[in-house]
C-alpha cells in the first residue's frame, strides 16, 4: 500500500536572505516539497535585537505561515532558535526544526583543537548556544567570533565585493592567529561569502555550514509523522515549487535572492504584521 502524500507547504523564515542557505540544502534533501520561505528584511538583522523583540516577530511569521497552511516549520536563523524557538515548540502542534552552530561536529573534527565560531552576537550570547557549547565543546578550546556587518554585507548582495572581503579578514584572521583548524558558520547568511572565508582560511581549515543536517532532519520528520509529499505519476509539476514573501521591500529583497538563489524570484510583500 502507497503512503499518503500530503502536499501541504513547509514554512522557513529567516532575518532575510540568509536562510535560502537552508533552503537550498532542504531543496536538495527534499526535491517534492513545496516551501513558502519569509525574508524577514524589513526587521534585519536580528544579531543585535533584544530577545523580546525577536519573539515576537517569530511568532508574527509563524502565524503567518500558519495561514498559509504549512505542516512543519523551518527556523533558518540561528539568532531566531536562541531568542525564540522554545515559544514556537510550546505554541505549535506542527513539527519545528531550527538551526544551531554546529558545535558538536566541528569538536569532533578538529585536530588543533580549537574551533571558531562565526555568528551574530545575539546567537554567541543565547543560553542555547552557551549550553550547547557547555554540552559538545569539552576538551576542545571553542572560540567565538561575533561578525557585526557580515549579515548585512549578504543582504546587500555585496557577496564578493572588497568590502566585504576586507570584513570577513579582520573576522577570521583573529581565529586563525589562535591555531583555529575548523570554523563554524553559525549564521545562514555566511555560507553565501564562503568562498571568501575559505580564501582567507586556507586549505588546511574545515568550514561547516549545518544546513545540510537541517535538511536530513527536516526530511525524518516528515517521513516519521506521514507528512511527506510524494510525486503523482500523473503529476505535471514533478518537483516543489518555492513561494518568497518579505516584510522588507519586494523589488529589492527579490533582487537579492535572485542572486543568491540563481534564478529570477517573485517576492511578494509580507501582510503587515
Amino acid at each position: 500500500m502507497t503512503a499518503a502524500s500530503d502536499q501541504r507547504p513547509i514554512g522557513v523564515f529567516d532575518s532575510g536572505v540568509g536562510g535560502l542557505s537552508v533552503l537550498r540544502a532542504i531543496r536538495n534533501e527534499l526535491p517534492f516539497e513545496d516551501v513558502v520561505y519569509v525574508a524577514d528584511s524589513g526587521y534585519a538583522p536580528y544579531g543585535d535585537r533584544p530577545r523580546e523583540f525577536i519573539e515576537g516577530r517569530a511568532l508574527a511569521i509563524v502565524d503567518f505561515l500558519l495561514q498559509r497552511q504549512v505542516k512543519a516549520v523551518v527556523v533558518a536563523c540561528n539568532t531566531a532558535t536562541g531568542a525564540a524557538v522554545h515559544v514556537l515548540r510550546a505554541r505549535l502542534t506542527i513539527p519545528v526544526i531550527a538551526i544551531e552552530p554546529a558545535v558538536k561536529p566541528a569538536a569532533l573534527q578538529t585536530r588543533s583543537g580549537v574551533v571558531g565560531v562565526l555568528a551574530t552576537t545575539g546567537t554567541l550570547s543565547s543560553p542555547k548556544f552557551l549550553d550547547l557549547v557547555d554540552r559538545h565543546g569539552a576538551g576542545v578550546k571553542v572560540l567565538v567570533q561575533p561578525c557585526p556587518g557580515l549579515a548585512e554585507q549578504v543582504e546587500a548582495g555585496a557577496l564578493a565585493s572588497d568590502d566585504t572581503r576586507a570584513l570577513v579578514e579582520t573576522l577570521v584572521r583573529p581565529l586563525l592567529d589562535k591555531a583555529a583548524d575548523t570554523l563554524v558558520l553559525g549564521c545562514t547568511h555566511y555560507p553565501f561569502v564562503r568562498q571568501l572565508i575559505a580564501d582567507v582560511a586556507g586549505p588546511a581549515v574545515t568550514i561547516i555550514d549545518p544546513a545540510t543536517a537541517v535538511a536530513r532532519e527536516l526530511r525524518r520528520r516528515l517521513e516519521a509523522g506521514g507528512l511527506a509529499a510524494t510525486p503523482s505519476p500523473s503529476a505535471t509539476k514533478p518537483e516543489g515549487s518555492e513561494e518568497f514573501w518579505t516584510s522588507g521591500d519586494p523589488t529589492t529583497v527579490g533582487d537579492v535572492i535572485a542572486l543568491v538563489w540563481g534564478q529570477p524570484v517573485r517576492v511578494r510583500a509580507l501582510p503587515a504584521t
